[in-house]
């Protein structure tokens, strides 16, 4: 499982140079690699590598860690731009959100008032929603539950 993870998360940062840069992307991944390693040798999940279990594990970790992430980029963000300090670059906001942390950065533009007024944003995230519903679909059908 540990491998089957890092596998995916270096070939997102392979694939998406711009992920490099992305501070929080790389929290996430350790955080991932993290709970990978602590489910297969602290509470003993053993699966295929890159077998349907393994992926389906990927996912669900991957949900609420992307997505707790997106939520702190947006608090972060939103901390940098009243104290008028280094933001959080759209595009990276905008992976973030792309890669499934849509929750997180709805929850993050409620709760912090952030980002929701921009139009330009908005649009932007409207169409990363729309473009993260057709990836859904593609795992879904790759992982043959629809």
């Amino acid at each position: 499982m540990i491998l089957t993870f890092a596998a995916i998360l270096f070939a997102l940062l392979f694939i998406f140079a711009g992920l490099r840069k992305n501070v929080f992307f790389l929290f996430y991944a350790v955080a991932m690699i993290f709970l990978a390693y602590y489910m297969e040798i602290h509470l003993g999940i053993r699966v295929h590598y890159f077998g349907k279990a393994s992926l389906m594990l990927f996912v669900l970790c991957h949900l609420p860690l992307i997505n707790l992430f997106t939520f702190i980029a947006y608090g972060r963000d939103k901390h940098c731009a009243k104290k008028g300090e280094w933001r959080v670059p759209e595009i990276q906001l905008h992976t973030l959100e792309l890669m499934g942390g849509t929750l997180g950065a709805i929850a993050g533009q409620k709760i912090f008032h952030h980002k929701n007024k921009k139009k330009s944003y908005m649009a932007t995230f409207f169409a990363t929603i729309v473009i993260q519903a057709g990836i859904i679909v593609f795992i879904l059908r790759y992982l043959k539950i629809i």
